[in-house]
């Protein structure tokens, strides 16, 4: 099943200029959202995580139902504030200011085994937080894995895990 005829582009989303790949309607569609989910275990599972961490916000819809599936446990990386109780926090840069990403303080075991997931690997600069962010909670932090690359921004040039991804646009 070619999964690139399920995603939607939708132009100047969402600034001018900009195209947005929309993952809504490969969800919407069972046998598509399927063959993703199937592909995504097959990647992750050679690299034996402990648990899957997903990515705000269209990573906790990758990570949740693939962790189901496999039979692990699922933690989220959220934006700061999000999350209830003691957190442990990770400041990045950004092309025009910072930003920051939190993990709840108990959600990793030291040496524990990571997949990180997001819908989406662009610059690779949320991924290379949220690693190193997991980093510093004691985990293991194995591989990432997302639906769509956009191969031509390099993302993964700047990471230090191997990276899976089943859709690649190229410009």
């Amino acid at each position: 099943m070619d999964l690139k005829q399920h995603i939607r582009s939708i132009p100047d989303f969402p600034k001018p200029g900009i195209l947005f790949y929309d993952i809504s309607t490969l969800l919407a569609h069972p046998k598509a959202w399927q063959a993703t989910v199937e592909r995504l275990a097959d990647a992750v599972m050679e690299h034996k995580p402990d648990i899957l961490a997903g990515i705000e916000s269209r990573g906790f819809l990758v990570a949740a139902p693939l962790a189901l599936k496999l039979g692990l446990g699922f933690a989220m990386v959220r934006k700061k504030g999000k999350l209830p109780g003691k957190t442990i926090p990770y400041t990045y840069d950004l092309e025009y200011g910072s930003d920051t990403i939190e993990v709840q303080a108990d959600a990793f075991h030291p040496g524990q085994r990571v997949v990180l997931l997001d819908d989406l690997l662009a610059t690779g600069g949320t991924m290379r937080a949220a690693a190193e962010l997991l980093r510093q909670s004691g985990a293991d932090v194995r591989a990432a894995a997302c639906i769509i690359e956009l191969a031509f921004l390099k993302g993964r040039e700047g990471l230090d895990m191997p990276v899976t991804t089943l859709i690649q646009y190229d410009d």
